[in-house]
């Protein structure tokens, strides 16, 4: 008869065929877990506490939540002498409450102060201990005073006043494993690189399920890649509007360089117009978040939305968490779209390319036209063919059709009296047409209307054309720019521009060069020492160059008083005092003659 290993008391193998020991079947440990029975440890005591205090708890109880929590009859008497002394006790049965190291108030401080560097904390505190036991140590001997405690013994760490004295140091593990104990992934995010950084370790709740055009989202995208406007590179934006029960997206505009009121108008009149070549997704929402960007929260964006009863939501500053769902698209744009097209960066760096004076010709670079076309190509592709997880595979577009929310239509006709700014002033219709901002507007429909009063409408920074109303608001018709310059005017003027433009940066940064202070290097602690002799007969004449150019100066308008004005002149009385001629002066009396001179008369002895 083979011997196949130990059994245990209820007949079971004791051992595995690796020699492991196996727990028991009816082993609480295998049953729960360790975890399980660790946190069932206070409940069960505090049970076994309210018996004992009604005067019910028997040996039999103490054995059976023994057993059950995988401890000795022995150990569970002592859990409840322990939680009768102690109420922590009561709250972990079973934990050593020996004196652990943990993080205070001052040590987080110091955390801030080295953006989160744990060793370089843990150096100074290493330090400050070390400075206090030689002071200690000197005044015991009598040989030194005590170590300062303004003394920064770490380089670059603060001064040893400010950091916590511990006794004893924990150890460099220690340090870190209290520090992963103490403070969440969020905390220590926070500590080593801003506030901001933490946001990224928070749970955020899920609005509820809404319908559509219940809510939508919108905000500005920059591309990071360079396009080619008119011969300059400039880097695009991108507005849109999204709808966040569907994920359609209604409307977008793309301007070249930097976005304004007119981009977010733009948007918006795709988004609510339906007609071709919009649509079909669009109408009126009830809602719409954005950001506190001016763009988004000027007069004209805000009536435009308000005339047609579109509640607007600014959302705090610095919260992209409050509007997701357009966030999620500015991303997915980077990753699907931006990425896939040339000149492609994964960072802007602005537009410092600009300033150096880079063309078109330097890079290759999509059109302005060109990346429009990729942009609403893509948007196309994302309402029609995209199929996103949270629409449990239906493509934004057919979500959008599948909901039977009514939706409210405004006619593209009349959609222009909403996404324009008004003048604010009435205006005359004369021979030449309407004048705004100093030019002259003419249209077809003017003739025979010269001496009528009307307003105009206009949008943001497209002064080519604007709208013209009459006094009571109807629309009477577009009009266009008169004597509008050619492109060849348009190019010289723009070459001109930049030419002049070119020449003050030129004489901006030789004046930089002039200006800037150069200093020699050096391997020890050293005053600065500037470069650059020069010799002091070069000091006077730079400076007395300078005093000659302050021609206020050099006027001196009080040195020769002004001419008294002819008498005809009617000067006022504030005037005249200073421009008086001075009284003339006294004649001197002669001594010898007995009566003055009259006046008029002349001296004796003169012919």
């Amino acid at each position: 008869m083979t011997d196949n290993g130990p059994q245990d008391i209820n007949g079971g193998h004791g051992v595995d065929a690796g020699g492991q020991w196996l727990s028991p079947p009816g082993d609480p440990a295998v049953v729960l877990g360790k975890q399980s029975l660790v946190a069932l440890r206070a409940p069960a005591v505090r049970r076994l506490l309210a018996l004992r205090a009604r005067g019910g708890l028997s040996r039999q109880h103490v054995r059976l939540a023994g057993e059950c929590l995988g401890a000795s009859e022995r150990t569970v008497w002592r859990w409840l002498a322990e939680a009768s002394r102690s109420p922590a006790a009561a709250a972990h049965p079973g934990a050593r409450h020996t004196g652990r190291f943990e993080i205070t108030a001052e040590i987080r401080v110091l955390l801030a102060y080295w953006h989160g560097n744990a060793s370089a904390v843990h150096r100074q505190l290493m330090e400050r201990a070390a400075a206090e036991a030689g002071g200690v140590r000197a005044q015991t001997s009598g040989t030194a005073g005590p170590v300062p405690p303004d003394l920064v013994a770490v380089p670059g760490g603060a001064a040893l006043s400010q950091v916590p004295l511990l006794d004893p140091v924990p150890s460099l593990s220690t340090f870190l494993r209290a520090l992963r104990r103490d403070l969440t992934a969020g905390e220590r995010a926070g500590l080593a690189i801003g506030p901001e950084a933490a946001r990224a370790h928070d749970v955020f709740g899920k609005r509820p399920r809404s319908w559509r055009n219940y809510a939508w989202e919108t905000d500005h995208v920059q591309a990071p890649l360079l396009v080619d406007a008119d011969g300059d590179l400039v880097r695009p934006w991108i507005t849109w509007f999204i709808d966040t029960a569907t994920k359609v997206i209604t409307g977008t505009a793309v301007t070249p360089g930097h976005p304004s009121r007119a981009s977010v108008l733009a948007a918006l009149r795709a988004a609510v117009v339906r007609d071709d070549p919009y649509g079909p997704a669009g109408g009126v929402p009830e809602l719409v978040r954005m950001d506190r960007g001016k763009d988004f929260l000027s007069a004209a964006v805000t009536t435009a939305l308000g005339a047609m009863g579109v509640t607007v939501k600014d959302l705090p500053a610095y919260s992209p968490h409050l509007k997701g769902t357009v966030e999620s698209l500015n991303r997915a744009a980077d990753r699907m779209l931006f990425a896939a097209l040339p000149g492609y960066t994964a960072a802007p760096t602005g537009p410092r390319s600009q300033r150096r004076g880079r063309t078109a010709g330097a890079v290759s670079a999509l059109s302005f036209q060109d990346f429009t076309t990729e942009v609403l190509a893509w948007t196309d592709w994302w309402n029609t063919a995209h199929r996103p997880k949270a629409l449990s595979g239906r493509t934004p577009l057919e979500a959008w059709q599948a909901d039977p929310t009514p939706v409210t239509d405004i006619p593209a006709a009349d959609l222009w009296a909403f996404t324009l700014e008004d003048d604010g002033r009435p205006r005359k219709l004369t021979s030449h047409g309407v004048s705004w901002r100093g030019r002259t507007y003419t249209a077809a429909w003017m003739t025979g209307q010269a001496g009528r009063q009307v307003r105009v409408r206009y949008m943001p920074h497209h002064d080519h054309e604007i709208e013209v109303c009459d006094a009571r608001g109807r629309h009477l018709g577009p009009a266009h720019l008169a004597n509008a310059a050619t492109p060849e005017q348009l190019q010289a003027l723009r070459e001109a521009r930049a030419e002049r433009a070119r020449r003050l940066r030129a004489d901006a940064k030789a004046a930089e060069r002039l200006r800037r202070q150069r200093f020699a290097p050096t391997t020890r602690a050293e005053p600065a020492q500037r470069l650059g002799a020069v010799t002091a007969a070069q000091a006077e004449r730079e400076l007395d160059a300078s005093d000659y150019t302050d021609v206020a100066r050099l006027a001196l308008p009080d040195l020769i008083p002004p001419a008294p004005p002819p008498a005809h002149w009617r000067t006022p009385p504030a005037l005249a005092a200073g421009t008086a001629p001075p009284p003339p002066a006294p004649v001197p009396a002669d001594p010898s003659a007995d009566v003055a001179p009259e006046p008029g008369s002349r001296p004796a002895g003169e012919a």
